[in-house]
């Protein structure tokens, strides 16, 4: 056996995909659609708030693109026989139970609106220094609305009155019945304000 034969043997065959004309570069490749993927809509969780001493009305929707949706309301009671520091702290302990069990991620509440009797309104400016504490305490940006902004943006007119208001709370949450009491249908009217105008937001720092 020559030299060269020897050489020819030890060859090592060659590979079936080389022979074959076929590349690891040439196989199919499975393509991806985006087009299908739904990029994933941002929910706002708006908790509304009319402050008061004696009682201190809520309600919580969800916003999402431009729609609103009830979650649920309600009113915060305290008896009038209590030192006014511990009507306070209730009205504190509620709203953390509140925030506690819905997590929103935004708050609004009304401008505090001082008529002739200036006194009057130095219980509701307390009531609304620990609501705010309180969600600042969980750092919730807190949203501030005119009552006229509240009423225009709700019921289409600054004078519009509460069963107006009541009413076109319960339209546009579509709720079956009017939502009572009215300080609770105030601050669903708060929320729907920060859901569907911005512009007119003062944030409270």
């Amino acid at each position: 056996m020559t030299k060269s034969t020897q050489l020819g043997a030890q060859k090592k065959p060659i590979r079936r995909e080389m022979r074959e004309g076929f590349s690891p570069n040439s196989a199919p490749q499975q393509s991806i659609n985006l087009g299908k993927i739904k990029p994933r809509k941002t929910v706002r969780r708006i908790l509304g708030i009319d402050p008061g001493l004696a009682s201190t009305g809520w309600g919580v929707i969800d916003e999402t693109d431009g729609k609103v949706k009830y979650i649920d309301h309600g009113i915060i009671i305290t008896k009038a026989g209590l030192q006014r520091a511990d009507r306070l702290f209730f009205i504190l302990q509620y709203i953390r139970s509140i925030i506690e069990k819905y997590k929103p991620s935004e708050a609004a509440i009304e401008t505090l609106y001082f008529g002739k009797n200036v006194s009057s309104a130095i219980p509701v400016a307390e009531a609304r220094g620990v609501i705010s504490a309180a969600i600042a305490e969980k750092s919730i940006p807190l949203f501030e609305f005119a009552p006229n902004t509240i009423k225009k943006g709700v019921a289409g007119s600054i004078k519009a009155d509460k069963k107006q208001v009541q009413e076109m709370v319960r339209i546009i949450l579509e709720l079956e019945q009017l939502p009572e009491p009215n300080h609770a249908a105030d601050a669903l009217a708060a929320a729907i304000c920060a859901a569907n105008n911005k512009n007119d937001m003062i944030i409270l720092r």
